[in-house]
């Protein structure tokens, strides 16, 4: 009988106990002595968003397909528990078998977000597994790590003993075979990393060097062993509609995040947005077959007994299936009374005639991301969307029903002036005067339109990569900008205006685009206590500039610099297909306010072509 890793004691003494207790529907359970390897896949936030990762659920499926190998799962301890964890000497343990994960093979985490930094700092330490890879023996298990906040890996290199550059479906079941001979053999745990680092898409940062001008760029970064390779190329799984999708994922005990069915219909993006890391990371746009997704749909309703089912991918409107599946998915749905969720739709008439079919439109609000107030900065930034279409759309939505309009912009994108700021409540004001053309006795109530927004972080691989940041000030000042330009609209009644923490902005730049030093930053931010920095309660910004200022690191340099072309940045090691010299050109191409078409209208010559699969025309990179 499985035993539980915390007393009833325990349990009874922190919120939500059944985040920590395992067992859930669907969660595998396999005997430890017929498994060769363990694995624990972590996702280092709280339960309720790591199980709502689609990521984890397709390899939790992948590895325990495989007889010799058991994947669990572990998450975040909330601070209440983590309290008692540290107090009493209790190992993190994964949920299925309650077993400590300093016992297994591998520990795997998902790295989604920058400001889960120090999460993943707190999952190796209550795992009572060394913080630094340097010091770890056979004795502790191989930390892996993944994600998109691998492409740039540095800041973490210390803590790692591996990276996993691109979709885990290829590489990871050839790199749990490798680490098993090894075993088997009696290698040294360095001969494994050695080995491992000849697998495609694995990075194994000790096995590499970095050396600074003294302006504190970087000078060179280099293997230390020959035979290591220079460049390491990201693995993409070329056909999605043949490879491991979980037809039964693990279902929660308490209402998670997305608390539903993820059904994920295609993998990249043909818009080529300038400020977009997942549209130019996941290149080449791949779909999944239509009837592949329509069997997968009934299968997981049937497995889950979800009462929601949403479409993922970062351009649905793209997917050249989607009227026939969605024609499908609105009959299966009703038969079994599930909900259908839409997002990544662009607003056009063929969106709505579907949005009204699976949403009580009364209720639903409509999502426009615009990402910024001017056709200028548009043009910028590549959005490829124009107010006339922006406003055709909404007034169709409003004609249809609607009332609810939320709108997406982002503040301080390069170029941006005070106009394009103010652009912002202009473009809400047209739309609200959209609104209110319709006949008072055809309009649904008032009109709602909800206005947030983010501050730019340039991340890399991206054509804004070498982009300068502003101090968290400078964030604020563009913001009550357009605050007091919406004061002035004529609807402002029907607007309501949001932006994000410009601190947490700021910092997220610092770790999105920092080198192999901030990793003794984040190391001692977390010894004073940090954790949980993506949460408003727990975030302090005091305690990071405090410890920049202790190590003689100034985050300016990370943020208060436009980066020149020809400087080596941090993760120019990593072949991710996209090209630096495409990348150069539309960072140019941005400065000239030049459009480049999509995908589907124009090949670009982005590169990604090497993969040679996907929507992509081009012959070679």
């Amino acid at each position: 009988m499985r035993k539980l890793a915390l007393s009833d004691e325990i349990l009874l003494t922190v919120d939500k106990p059944a985040r920590y207790i395992g067992n859930e529907v669907n969660a595998v359970i396999k005997n430890r002595d017929d498994v060769d390897v363990r694995f624990c896949m972590c996702f280092p936030d709280v339960y309720e968003i790591g199980m709502s990762h689609l990521g984890i659920q397709i390899l939790y499926d992948m590895l325990n397909s495989d007889e010799h190998i058991w994947c669990e799962r572990v998450y975040s301890p909330w601070p209440d528990l983590d309290k008692i964890m540290r107090e009493k000497q209790i190992p993190l343990f994964g949920l299925e078998s309650q077993d400590p994960i300093k016992d297994f093979d591998f520990l795997g985490i998902t790295i989604q977000y920058e400001m889960c930094y120090t999460n993943i700092l707190q999952v190796i330490d209550l795992s009572q597994i060394p913080l630094r890879a340097k010091d770890r023996t056979w004795e502790h298990p191989i930390v892996i790590g993944g994600g998109p906040c691998v492409s740039n890996p540095e800041p973490l290199a210390a803590f790692f003993d591996l990276f996993y550059m691109g979709e885990g479906e290829t590489e990871m079941l050839p790199l749990v075979e490798l680490y098993r001979e090894c075993r088997k053999n009696g290698d040294f745990r360095e001969d494994f990393l050695i080995k491992a680092a000849q697998i495609p898409g694995i990075y194994v940062p000790s096995l590499y060097k970095t050396t600074y001008h003294e302006d504190g760029t970087i000078a060179s970064f280099e293997p230390i062993y020959e035979g290591v390779p220079s460049t390491v190329k990201k693995q993409v799984v070329m056909d999605i509609s043949d490879t491991y999708y979980p037809k039964a994922p693990v279902v929660p005990f308490i209402k998670a995040t997305q608390d539903r069915v993820t059904l994920e219909i295609q993998r990249g993006c043909i818009r080529g947005c300038r400020f977009c890391q997942a549209g130019m990371l996941y290149r080449p746009t791949r779909e999944r077959n239509v009837e592949y997704l329509k069997k997968q749909a009934v299968e997981m309703m049937k497995n889950t007994g979800h009462e929601e089912l949403s479409l993922s991918s970062l351009s649905s409107s793209d997917y050249s299936g989607l009227q026939e599946l969605l024609t499908f998915l609105i009959d299966a749905c009703n038969e079994r009374a599930i909900n259908i969720s839409l997002p990544s739709l662009r607003i056009d008439a063929f969106s709505l005639d579907v949005m009204s079919k699976v949403q009580d439109v009364r209720r639903s609000s409509l999502t426009f991301a615009p990402e910024a107030g001017s056709q200028r900065l548009r043009d910028v930034i590549n959005k490829g969307l124009t107010e006339e279409v922006i406003l055709k759309g909404a007034g169709e939505a409003f004609e249809g029903g609607w009332n609810k309009v939320k709108l997406y912009f982002m503040l301080g994108l390069p170029t941006e002036t005070e106009e394009d700021m103010k652009g912002i409540a202009h473009l809400a004001e047209a739309i609200a005067k959209r609104y209110y053309e319709i006949p008072k006795d055809r309009r649904n109530g008032k009109c709602q339109i909800t206005i947030s927004t983010s501050f730019f972080v340039p991340k890399p691989f991206t054509p804004f990569q070498w982009a300068t940041m502003h101090r968290p000030e400078e964030y604020i000042n563009r913001a009550k900008i357009v605050k007091n330009e919406i004061r002035s609209q004529l609807n402002q009644k029907s607007m309501k205006y949001n932006w994000h923490e410009a601190d947490v902005t700021v910092l997220e730049g610092i770790l999105a685009r920092g080198d192999r030093r901030i990793g003794d930053v984040i190391e001692k931010v977390y010894q004073k206590g940090a954790v949980f920095d993506a949460w408003n309660e727990y975030f302090d910004m005091d305690t990071w500039m405090e410890t920049f200022s202790e190590l003689n690191l100034d985050p300016d340099f990370y943020t208060m610099r436009e980066r020149s072309v020809e400087e080596i940045l941090p993760w120019d090691f990593i072949d991710v297909g996209v090209s630096k010299k495409f990348l150069i050109r539309e960072w140019e191409r941005a400065k000239n306010e030049t459009i480049t078409p999509n995908c589907r209208e124009k090949c670009s010559g982005c590169g990604a072509g090497v993969f040679g699969g996907g929507i992509c025309i081009e012959n070679k990179g």
